[in-house]
């Protein structure tokens, strides 16, 4: 199932989508919610009538069913207002890049344990403009990874289990401030004004049953599902990033099960995946360094249209504005 969160007369309206058009929820069925949130508080309960739904639009015998074009609906995220955001870290080809192009050796605790850092989960994006600050153009970026959201209570998840607390997937855009990010990490307190500015989900959730087709083993000595999902990413039309999901060395359910180690996880959770291989000009622009010292960097700049595609997760769309105010964080440094 495709599930869409749109604006519908100003307020959030959740949707499926079947065949390029959006069927609000609750005018399908009155026991079917409005809401993605909603949606995931009773996700066991409402799931067998929303498939039931969504297989009777698909086999035509919906008597007059409501529905807009997706093509021409105002897509929000499609979990608007998560509980929390988590990020991981999870492609090894990633991590050894970065590190690489910064002269330093793979660290050996990312194939013991998986991390994440906490971002603000009230700057969660859908498509559209993206609003950034003069100092966020500081060697702006994107980051190319996949998300998933949490579709029921838990705590202290074993990773065997823990597939079964994820609602679906969905594309994530981890947009990133690099000036401000490297700053901060000289004080080892992780990634803060860097990332909490926007973080862009959508545009659509795809539940996991849709995606079965595409699973495949995950990495050795690791548990949980794994899927042969490509993953694109453009810039201004010319692509400048390509992966694979299947990549994640740590998988979701592994990182759940961190996630959920004293710790109650509740619906509305969103957990990314963080950055595929080449996903972002940070490990680009090193590797390009690294082989050429003539190379010339590129970072986001003001009316760039970012792009990224996951196979079978649709196409996030965002275009980078520049905000009215010159205020700056930077030039307050005391020294």
């Amino acid at each position: 199932m495709k599930l869409v969160t749109y604006l519908k007369d100003g307020q959030d309206q959740l949707g499926i989508v079947v065949d390029g058009h959006i069927y609000a929820m609750d005018a399908l069925h009155s026991d079917l919610p409005n809401t993605m949130s909603m949606f995931l508080n009773f996700w066991d309960d409402i799931m067998p009538l929303a498939k039931a739904v969504e297989q009777r639009i698909k086999d035509r015998l919906t008597k007059n069913p409501v529905a807009e074009s997706f093509a021409d609906a105002e897509i929000i995220a499609p979990v608007p207002h998560p509980t929390s955001c988590r990020d991981g870290y999870a492609f090894r080809q990633h991590v050894a890049a970065a590190r690489r192009n910064r002269k330093l050796d793979m660290i050996a605790e990312f194939d013991q344990y998986p991390v994440f850092y906490f971002t603000n989960h009230n700057s969660i994006q859908g498509p559209g403009n993206i609003i950034c600050m003069p100092d966020h153009f500081k060697k702006l970026d994107f980051e190319l990874e996949a998300s998933i959201v949490i579709n029921k209570p838990g705590r202290n998840i074993k990773a065997a289990d823990a597939d079964e607390y994820i609602a679906g997937l969905m594309i994530m855009n981890d947009i990133s401030a690099r000036t401000l990010q490297m700053e901060e990490m000289l004080l080892n307190l992780g990634p803060a004004k860097g990332k909490d500015f926007a973080t862009v989900i959508g545009p659509m959730l795809v539940t996991l049953d849709e995606l079965e087709q595409y699973e495949v083993p995950c990495k050795e000595n690791h548990i949980g599902k794994s899927w042969n999902l490509n993953m694109k990413c453009w810039v201004n039309g010319k692509q400048v990033s390509e992966g694979n999901l299947s990549d994640m060395d740590w998988t979701f359910a592994e990182i759940i099960e961190r996630c959920s180690y004293g710790v109650n996880l509740m619906p509305g959770d969103v957990i990314g995946s963080g950055t595929v291989g080449t996903g972002c000009f940070l490990e680009l622009n090193g590797t390009g360094l690294l082989n050429n010292s003539d190379f010339k960097p590129q970072w986001l700049e003001e009316g760039d249209v970012v792009d990224m595609e996951i196979y079978g997760l649709g196409k996030l769309t965002n275009t980078i504005i520049k905000d009215e105010s010159d205020f700056s964080i930077l030039a307050l440094k005391k020294i």
